[in-house]
């Protein structure tokens, strides 16, 4: 009796999760829907690797704008962060992007 009950929780047990893991299969995006050429992921290693770079360089100068413009990212616990933040973004020219 206390194997079927067992073997009973267990199956009731996989049942439920088999259950509430099928949904998040089907809601996951392939990424297959890309239609414009810049929106499609890079597919060799090398066009990883250089849009990676892209991505790095152009941090990098948005960084060096903002340091221009007042803005010292090294400043620990700095009570002012947001506001000087977006005071430097502004004197840049820089758009707030996430922030807004």
């Amino acid at each position: 009796m206390r194997t079927k009950l067992a073997s009973l929780a267990v199956s009731f047990f996989l049942g439920a999760v088999a259950t509430s893991v099928a949904p998040l299969s089907y809601a996951q995006d392939t990424g297959s829907t890309a239609t414009d050429a810049t929106q499609a992921a890079p597919a060799t290693k090398a066009e990883k690797k250089a849009a990676r770079k892209q991505a790095r360089a152009k941090k990098n100068a948005e960084l060096k704008k903002l340091e221009d413009a007042g803005y010292n990212p090294g400043r620990a616990n700095d009570p002012n962060y947001p506001q000087n933040l977006q005071d430097a973004q502004k004197k840049a020219g820089i758009g707030a992007g996430a922030s807004q």
